[in-house]
């Protein structure tokens, strides 16, 4: 992972664990609804540690039935 691009993963990843919260599921379950994504690869996401191709976002997005936007976004 790129160093600079750091925050923007972290922020993401912030995003990725608050929406999948509300959702009320547990980071297996989100995986088992994202194609071709295990545990892991979520929980290293959501704490900024996983460089993924935006593909990904959009199955996990999809998983959590949420536009990709909202997990990008920067908090008001």
């Amino acid at each position: 992972m790129i160093e600079k691009h750091k925050g923007v993963y972290k922020r993401i990843g912030k995003n990725i664990r608050k929406q999948r919260k509300e959702a009320n599921l547990t980071q297996e379950q989100l995986a088992e609804k994202s194609a071709k994504l295990d545990r892991a690869k979520i929980s290293d996401m959501e704490n900024g540690k996983e460089d993924f191709m935006f593909s990904t976002l959009m199955e996990i997005a999809e998983g959590l039935e949420v536009d990709v936007e909202l997990l990008i976004k920067k908090e008001d």
